[in-house]
């Protein structure tokens, strides 16, 4: 058996900044590249495992080396360091030594972006004689890593791939040919012109964490009017005819922290916009309409970044990865624009899905190497390749609790927790192995009655402590998914990353999960997939005659989703939930 490991991350990004540049707000440091860390498996036969290292070290985003990471899915497989063939990374900025040179960044490049440094954070994690002597560790363009995530996830033989993201090592959207060749570029938005950075700096001026909060600001957009600040944004995003695009004001930082910080960036987004919003401060109606013009310009300029490489080399299947890809409106954009008959969306879009994408670039290009005939991988389905944990382990750490638990069968344990959700009770479902990614799929989620607005808000305030306006996800049973949502094909949405329209019927009674603008973030749970999330819902629909639940995350505001079951107890203990359900467990207050 053939193991590869990739890692994804800057370890020494942060730390370098905070060094060069001591004194900033937390949130400009959160603007250092390579953060999201991670660790994924592969073998000639599949995904063994992935996940983030924040999960483990629970500090949101991180991208200190993943060593936890690696632990776990090196346990996962039950072998050693001395198993793995070859450590692949997710960025390959060697090739980019001189650029460094000539902008007298030289020793930035020694100490965050060399091989090097890979290399000695690796072997400071897990010394050098761990593994084969013939260990290779191979950078990856981290473009062709996040393309490599999303094609050989998704079951295409062959497709088109979008990659749009804040930055690799420099660029921004990127467009693929993927088949039995490999990843062919077919078009790229080089330089620091990107939509996601230009994104992610609105999000700073708007009060919000760049490269956390991007989507607050999606969730925002439905309440502005996009057309008010519309000529402001066509000077941020300057659109070329062949599809290509602009964005000047990345462009103005001149000095090491200027660059750094985007600090001229920010200033020129003050002089069009309108003062920065201070972090907490009320909303006003100008920050909504900053929202909706950023939102339609980033519709606009991905869609016509893909409309312009029509031609006869375009597949009639796509795929998305890339910060951009976790905007659930745009996908649904691109889908509502007919360019495409499939489409898919890696579930882990962001960089901590690079880790899993740089392993799948090594895997492929090894057994092309083998084989010519690229061996189309099957479709991923739900991402559940995390960490599981035991009824014993559970039981063990409920018993170091004063919280009250009893063990059930299965079919006790749907129908009380059923019973308490049509009863308007909040209930937490832990089970089986965390999700890779950023969106819980019903192993470590937050489930609540879908039919009121009031029950949105209570979500929002006392259980996850966090702003009014965010909606709420559903989860539908795959039986009614086209019957409650004006979707074609149940089986392209089970993974929560795009936007549907409800059906107006349904929008009365779906008053916790449909926003504003009548859409939802839909996740479509099959019973193969998932028995007890699907029995959960189902009991639910019965009860009720509602086949959805409201499904959030099960972590507190600021915080990593939980991983283990100590994770989920402190959680649970310190934000408003009524009971939990943990493996065949049933928790209350």
């Amino acid at each position: 058996m053939r193991y590869v490991l990739g890692i994804s991350g800057l370890g020494q990004s942060q730390p370098y900044m905070r060094r060069s540049f001591p004194g900033l707000d937390e949130r400009v440091y959160r603007l250092a590249q390579g953060a999201d860390s991670a660790a994924a498996l592969v073998t000639e036969d599949g995904i063994v495992a992935a996940a983030a290292e924040e999960r483990f070290v629970r500090r949101k985003g991180t991208g200190e080396f993943p060593r936890a990471a690696i632990e776990y899915v090196l346990g996962a497989a039950g072998i050693t360091p001395r198993d793995v063939s070859a450590v692949a990374h997710n960025f390959d900025f060697g090739r980019y030594q001189t650029y460094f040179e000539s902008e007298g960044a030289i020793e930035e490049y020694k100490h965050v972006y060399a091989p090097e440094v890979i290399h000695r954070d690796l072997f400071a994690a897990f010394p050098r004689e761990l593994w084969s002597d013939d260990l290779k560790v191979i950078p990856i363009l981290h473009h062709q890593a996040h393309a490599a995530s999303a094609l050989h996830c998704s079951g295409f033989g062959s497709a088109d791939v979008l990659v749009a993201d804040g930055m690799g090592e420099f660029e921004s959207t990127s467009l693929y040919t993927g088949g039995s060749q490999g990843l062919q570029l077919r078009g790229q938005v080089r330089g620091l012109h990107s939509m996601g950075l230009v994104y992610g700096l609105v999000t700073m001026h708007m009060g919000f964490w760049m490269n956390f909060d991007e989507y607050k600001v999606m969730g925002l957009a439905p309440y502005g009017d996009p057309q008010r600040l519309r000529p402001a944004f066509d000077t941020l995003v300057v659109r070329q005819n062949d599809g290509r695009y602009t964005t000047p004001l990345t462009y103005l930082n001149e000095t090491a922290q200027e660059r750094a910080t985007y600090q001229k960036s920010l200033e020129h987004l003050a002089s069009v916009l309108g003062p920065p919003r201070e972090p907490g401060a009320n909303l006003e109606q100008r920050h909504l309409d900053i929202a909706a013009a950023l939102q339609a310009v980033t519709q606009e300029t991905i869609v016509g970044f893909l409309a312009a490489h029509r031609d006869e080399q375009s597949s009639e299947n796509l795929c998305l990865a890339g910060g951009v890809a976790l905007n659930c409106v745009v996908n649904q954009a691109i889908r509502k624009s007919g360019m495409y008959r499939r489409q898919f969306a890696q579930p882990a879009a962001g960089d901590d899905g690079t880790a899993l994408g740089a392993a799948l670039m090594v895997m492929e290009e090894e057994e092309r190497a083998e084989v010519p005939r690229r061996r189309v991988r099957p479709r991923i389905g739900l991402p559940y390749l995390g960490p599981a944990f035991t009824s014993e382990r559970i039981q063990a750490t409920l018993e170091r609790t004063d919280l009250r638990w009893r063990r059930c069968e299965l079919n006790d344990l749907v129908a009380e927790a059923a019973g308490l959700l049509s009863d308007g009770k909040v209930v937490a479902l832990f089970q089986g192995r965390m999700e890779y990614g950023p969106r819980a799929l019903g192993n470590r989620s937050i489930l609540a009655d879908p039919r009121s607005v009031e029950m949105r808000d209570r979500i929002n305030s006392m259980v996850k402590q966090r702003e009014e306006f965010r909606p709420l996800a559903p989860a539908v049973l795959l039986e009614y998914a086209e019957q409650c949502f004006e979707i074609d094909d149940p089986d392209e949405y089970l993974w929560m990353i795009e936007t549907v329209d409800v059906r107006e019927a349904w929008r009365p009674r779906l008053g916790a999960v449909t926003h504003v603008d009548g859409t939802a973030r839909i996740q479509v749970v099959r019973r193969k997939d998932n028995e007890l999330y699907w029995r959960l819902i189902d009991a639910f629909r019965a009860i009720t005659g509602v086949p959805v639940l409201l499904n959030t995350s099960f972590n507190s505001r600021g915080e990593p989703i939980v991983c283990s079951p100590e994770d989920a107890v402190a959680t649970f203990s310190r934000i408003d939930i009524d009971a939990m359900v943990m493996g065949d467990h049933l928790v209350s207050r």
